[in-house]
């Protein structure tokens, strides 16, 4: 995969070098270019912004240094052999950034990222490069950064790590909270290691008995607990079909019901009455 990431803060993304993207980078899984939007300026003050239309509070990232910059890279980056560019914008309105555009992204050749500053880029540079390729607007969360810099970060570990040879087991994210399949919904569990006691705190005998089964079914009730606790919207909007036997028992237990005017297991709601604290 190839990385393009425009800004005026280049030093920002000096954690491009360390551990899984900078071992990928190393390995040439993944090549990263870092590139100063200044570079594209040609006033003595190297100025990209400027005073908004139809006025406001904040300042407004300019056409003309962006327009070039992404005109060259895009260009140079043909040059190079790359193939099928997708612009990431970082943005506080895009859609949210979640772990299924996360693989959408992972499987894309080449990613471009344009991390703004101030009130964001004049609208006109996305819309012309949505004529050209496409374009994903995305949100890391429903808060405002001073710039899009930290969540190229967050985007970059997020798709980086699904990416063939990055991860030490191939296995590793499959059981992560949000992985494609079973836990799409779901958050994961909690996890121990060694030593079996510590400062009087044990861990659940299930984990020492070499049983597969009952861990297995141990690590899938505690990641619905976990997710009816802290991410019961992921819960209600789950297909039912995604609930097995064995899953409707446990989200009974926590106090969960299926929707009496749905389908014979219709999507689960939340019951007040009658459960135990």
């Amino acid at each position: 995969m190839r990385l393009d990431v425009v800004t005026i803060f280049p030093e920002y993304l000096e954690p491009l070098n360390v551990s899984l993207v900078g071992k990928a980078r190393a390995r040439g899984r993944l090549q990263v270019g870092v590139h100063d939007l200044r570079d594209w300026t040609y006033d003595r003050h190297n100025t990209v912004d400027d005073t908004p239309y139809g006025g406001g509070p904040g300042m407004v990232m300019k056409t003309e240094p962006w327009g070039e910059a992404l005109d060259q890279i895009v260009g140079d980056g043909y040059e190079a052999g790359a193939s099928g560019p997708v612009l990431v914008v970082p943005t506080p309105s895009g859609r949210p950034f979640t772990q299924e555009v996360a693989v959408e992204l992972s499987e894309r050749p080449w990613l471009i990222f344009t991390p703004a500053r101030y009130e964001g880029i004049d609208r006109r540079v996305i819309d012309e490069y949505a004529t050209r390729v496409p374009v994903y607007e995305v949100s890391i969360g429903d808060y405002v950064l001073a710039g899009g810099e930290a969540a190229v970060l967050v985007i970059t570990e997020a798709v980086a790590r699904l990416l063939p040879g990055v991860l030490g087991n191939a296995e590793s994210h499959r059981d992560d909270s949000f992985a494609p399949g079973a836990m799409a919904n779901l958050l994961e569990g909690p996890v121990h290691t060694k030593p079996p006691e510590w400062r009087g705190r044990g861990i659940p005998d299930v984990l020492l008995s070499g049983h597969h089964g009952k861990i297995a079914r141990w690590r899938r009730d505690e990641a619905l607990r976990r997710t009816t606790t802290h991410r019961p919207d992921l819960i209600e909007r789950t297909r039912p079909e995604a609930f097995d036997k064995k899953d409707r028992e446990m989200l009974s237990i926590l106090g969960w019901a299926p929707d009496p005017q749905g389908l014979p297991y219709g999507r689960f709601w939340r019951r007040v009455e009658d459960v135990e604290e």
